[in-house]
């Protein structure tokens, strides 16, 4: 089924945003331009990041044990880039994420803490011409993400143990979906976003071609989306409850 049209609200109207993914960086892939938009704009932007990526790096004399407070590190570092400070690490293990139900009630609590008019998460459906974006973690922090959206953190009826009263979203934003409906010019930030990027040294083997490449992408969803030339966009499929 084709994602809907959804027209998203306005950015004078969210206060708070609250960012979910698999791994240390994926935000910064697939966000972080909007993201420095949104703190720029005086949105207060929180980050959830369900591992400590303890798979990820190429650098194999490192002590594998080193590995969560460094990604750790480096994402924090990546968050200030952009204007984030608030960073929730859930500690899950790296390439062995499932949606269970824990991890929908640790996300449906997150969000009854910090209280976003606006979600972002990575896509539960696969992308098969860019596999490499739809890694199995991505996959399925998605998809617990989307359950704890709706129904979970709004229903007053699931997990009454919570101190936390149910609090209702409206808006979900889904990075590396295979259908977009929305785009963000992210021009004025893209330089934030690839000082982000840079940040996670442990995971780029040449940065320079990765802000090559990043270049190159981003040019590519600008102008699909009709933005004048030499501009630089982030894509996402919006859904909207109501």
């Amino acid at each position: 089924m084709s994602v809907p049209e959804a027209r998203p609200r306005p950015d004078d109207e969210v206060e708070r945003v609250l960012a979910v993914v698999a791994h240390p960086d994926d935000i910064d892939f697939g966000g972080a331009g909007s993201i420095a938009l949104w703190t720029k704009a005086g949105i207060e932007v929180h980050y959830c990041i369900v591992t400590d990526g303890q798979a990820g790096g190429f650098e194999p004399d490192r002590d594998r044990a080193e590995i969560p407070a460094v990604r750790r590190a480096e994402q924090t570092a990546a968050a200030q880039h952009v204007g984030v400070h608030d960073l929730h690490f859930l500690g899950y293990q790296d390439g062995a994420v499932e949606a269970t139900p824990q991890l929908v009630r640790e996300l449906s609590r997150l969000i009854r803490k910090v209280r976003p008019q606006r979600l972002l998460s990575q896509s539960p459906e696969r992308w098969w011409s860019r596999l490499q974006v739809s890694h199995p973690d991505h996959l399925a922090a998605a998809e617990a993400t989307v359950r704890a959206f709706y129904p979970a953190a709004g229903n007053p009826y699931a997990y009454p143990e919570l101190p936390e009263e149910a609090w209702d979203v409206g808006e979900l934003w889904m990075m590396e979906h295979p259908e977009s409906n929305h785009y963000v010019d992210i021009t004025d930030t893209f330089d934030q976003k690839l000082a982000a990027l840079r940040s996670h040294a442990s995971q780029h083997r040449d940065p320079d071609g990765l802000a090559a490449g990043m270049r190159t992408y981003s040019g590519e969803l600008a102008a699909a989306a009709g933005f004048p030339a030499n501009h630089y966009a982030e894509s996402f499929a919006v859904i909207r409850l109501g």
